[in-house]
């Protein structure tokens, strides 16, 4: 599978049960949104979600996720006046290391860019070593860590990405 099987567009209120099930099965109970949790970040006045789904091949049966959506992951931002924040990526195992979290997170930094944002912040569990590396990867910088941030006491690294700074070619 690879991140062109996938198209990005706007979130529609018909998503948000399948977002939230994408967020329990996509992080651990004490650091998954509850109903509320998720809804209020969506629906915050300068936040925007954005969807992917995978694009239908010859089999439609091959790339539905296990519950027959083709929903396969999220990102909810955020723009405030000059930096901004990702509250949430997602995507459902069976779509990682396809390339289509890459394609989320940079979808949402050009968002955030005409949204006049010169930076970007998130949050990330210590011990989430995956997406320590993926946020590696994409530039992102520690600033400091955050004690008992998530709800089940797990500390949180704060990361930062200058949206300004020119990307280099791959």
């Amino acid at each position: 599978m690879t991140a062109a099987e996938f198209k990005i567009r706007g979130f529609r209120r018909s998503d948000f049960n399948t977002l939230w099930e994408i967020d329990q099965k996509c992080f651990p109970r004490g650091i998954s949104y509850s109903q509320f949790e998720l809804l209020t970040y969506i629906r915050r006045p300068r936040a925007f979600t954005l969807v992917a789904e995978r694009v239908p091949g010859d089999d439609p049966e091959a790339w539905a996720a296990a519950d027959g959506s083709n929903t396969m992951g999220f990102i909810v931002a955020e723009a405030g006046r000059q930096t901004g924040h990702i509250i949430t990526i997602d995507v459902l195992e069976e779509a990682r290391r396809s390339g289509l979290g890459s394609r989320l997170l940079a979808a949402a930094e050009d968002r955030l860019r005409e949204l006049g944002c010169r930076m970007v912040v998130l949050e990330t569990a210590v011990d989430n070593a995956p997406a320590l590396a993926f946020y590696k990867r994409h530039e992102y910088f520690l600033v400091k860590t955050e004690p008992r941030y998530y709800s089940n006491g797990t500390d949180a690294f704060v990361l930062k990405k200058d949206l300004l700074l020119p990307t280099p070619a791959s």
